[in-house]
């Protein structure tokens, strides 16, 4: 089937999708401190049981030298060809309750006609609610809860789960396109930013995939069952602890990080703001220096796929 507008295809005998689901958008993009994008559209395609509904194109959509496509080579043929998907989904929770997904790479071309096909499929299906996450990288400790910026138009999700209210400008991803638009034409939107230490946003760190689907939840009312996620994360942060034991400087800039953060959490807990970022510019070391610190550790240890991911 000719793709529609150059942009999608309908897939053929894709299921019948129910008015009024919610719609949750999962894109990689600029930036994804600690994997969380990633890991939620892994959980999805492994747990969910997506169904496509809408196939974009490629052809349009991607920049192929920028994100090469996998060919996999067998001794002296190649066996497969894995592009990347960029998909709008039937999906179902762990209770069965349908959703909407819009999930896999975030266009590098056409993004007014993408947003505008998202937006019309949103009103075609009558969606409750429109939630996207995403993750930055900032000074906080992993031994705390990772906290979360939220926006749009939701003000019980905002008052609710919002820790950090920034005012900036920012290199704007497709997400906030999708947002900007989905406010505008008066759909329920809500954009979860996770705050995720720096020092870990280079890893897959399980604990973004369990706070992000904890936000889906508070979202859309979807059930997610967390069980081998939070097995993975203990065994991470084991991982992270003994790292970080031994290296003393590194123990007390995270030191640092948790009396800084908590000072913080006891400031808006007394309704006192704290600035841009909630934090006094200078209290802390820049993320560059931890990170650059951090590297200098790791790379006196060995190269196994165990270091570097606990890293």
């Amino acid at each position: 089937m000719p793709f529609t507008g150059d942009i999608y295809e309908r897939v053929a005998n894709a299921p019948t999708v129910p008015d009024g689901l919610p719609l949750v958008i999962l894109m990689t993009g600029f930036t994804d401190a600690g994997g969380a994008v990633a890991g939620l559209i892994d959980f999805a395609r492994e747990e969910l049981d997506p169904s496509p509904v809408v196939v974009f194109s490629n052809d349009t959509l991607l920049d192929y030298r920028a994100r090469r496509p996998i060919v996999t080579f067998e001794q002296d043929h190649l066996s497969d060809y894995r592009p990347p998907r960029l998909e709008l989904s039937l999906a179902h929770d762990a209770l069965g309750q349908p959703f909407l997904l819009l999930s896999g790479y975030e266009p590098d071309f056409a993004w007014d006609a993408f947003a505008a096909a998202a937006i019309d499929f949103a009103g075609r299906f009558a969606v409750s609610s429109v939630t996207w996450v995403h993750a930055i990288a900032m000074p906080v400790p992993h031994t705390r809860t990772l906290g979360v910026t939220v926006s749009g138009n939701r003000a019980d999700l905002i008052d609710t789960h919002s820790i950090w209210h920034p005012r900036t400008q920012v290199p704007a991803t497709i997400g906030h396109l999708l947002e900007y638009r989905f406010v505008e034409a008066g759909f329920d939107t809500a954009g979860f930013v996770l705050l995720v230490p720096h020092y870990l946003a280079e890893t897959d760190y399980p604990a973004t995939t369990i706070t992000a689907l904890d936000k889906l939840m508070a979202s859309t009312g979807l059930v997610f069952t967390l069980d081998e996620l939070y097995a993975e994360n203990r065994e991470y942060l084991g991982k992270v602890e003994d790292q970080i034991a031994g290296n003393d400087e590194l123990g007390r800039m995270v030191q640092g990080l948790e009396e800084r953060y908590d000072a913080y959490a006891a400031g808006l807990q007394g309704g006192v703001p704290g600035g841009v970022s909630g934090i006094r510019e200078g209290e802390l070391p820049s993320a560059d220096e931890l990170a650059a610190e951090l590297e200098r550790y790791l790379a006196s240890r060995p190269t196994g796929d165990e270091d570097k991911r606990g890293g």
